[in-house]
């Protein structure tokens, strides 16, 4: 176990270092095989390149407000975002992205993914699949016993793992954007000045007090999901995961060890990249 996690930070770590410019981007090829994610989040909209063996290229972000409780709220605009992320990575990497994967919280419906998949076709890409969040961050973290909880903007979802087969996937509608509301209420500020304090790592002290019922919610979600048995190892994931007290909220409620990645913000969308495999 040990063995993986640390495989997986290392992606994780090198991934980060591209994306924020710390590291080159290597030369990709003009017929080698590309994989691409697209997750369209309540706070952001991510695109993601890995190459067919699954190991991270590239990926660019740029923040959103085009999608509520997992469903896109804002179409035109998450179209223009995705296009401006789509052609500066096509400048970066110097080939034309032609398919590309989306993703859903869990139990959104298929009329949800279909929305996904016009919005990545609208930008010129094929979409041939739309998968569940966490279930794509299950992948990338190769889970075959376990449980998955991907915590977004808008959304928590699980996703519980049995031999390499998915038993359950549930989504409750409490994420990010709920820690930003209480934080608002509680400071009595605009939300927008509360969400760049919950951002704020040197302010993480006192603000994490203050949203720590909002990720105790959030466990008891996962809690209850899990019926009578609950399926070890647990791995939190998602940008709302990025408080350092965050494991030690969920295992009071849990009673069981939680792991975190190192940047759990960019698990689903390299997963969601995994399952595009269109160009293979």
């Amino acid at each position: 176990m040990n063995n993986k996690i640390n495989y997986t930070n290392e992606k994780l770590t090198s991934f980060a270092s591209v994306v924020n410019g710390k590291l080159p981007i290597r030369k990709v090829s003009k017929n080698e095989t590309l994989k691409i994610g697209v997750d369209l989040g309540t706070s952001s909209i991510v695109v993601t390149v890995i190459d067919k063996d699954n190991n991270p290229i590239y990926g660019a972000y740029e923040y959103a407000n085009t999608v509520q409780d997992g469903i896109v709220v804002n179409y035109l605009e998450s179209v223009e975002i995705l296009q401006r992320l789509k052609q500066k990575v096509e400048r970066v990497l110097g080939r034309k992205l032609t398919t590309a994967c989306g993703a859903i919280p869990p139990g959104t419906g298929e009329s949800s993914a279909r929305i996904v998949a016009n919005v990545i076709e609208a930008t010129g890409m094929d979409c041939f699949q739309v998968v569940d969040e966490p279930t794509a961050a299950g992948l990338f973290l190769e889970v075959e016993d376990g449980t998955v909880i991907d915590i977004g903007g808008g959304t928590t979802g699980l996703s519980i793992f049995k031999h390499g087969t998915l038993l359950k996937s549930i989504d409750e509608p409490t994420g990010g954007t709920h820690m930003t509301l209480v934080l608002a209420g509680n400071r009595k500020i605009p939300y927008v000045e509360a969400e760049l304090l919950k951002k704020n790592k040197s302010r993480e002290n006192e603000v994490f007090p203050i949203i720590r019922p909002v990720v105790e919610k959030m466990a008891s979600i996962a809690k209850n999901a899990f019926d009578k048995d609950i399926v070890l190892p647990v791995y939190v994931v998602g940008g709302s995961t990025n408080f350092k007290e965050f494991e030690n909220a969920f295992e009071k409620v849990l009673k069981v060890d939680v792991i975190k990645p190192k940047y759990p913000q960019y698990v689903t969308p390299l997963g969601i990249a995994m399952y595009d495999n269109a160009g293979e």
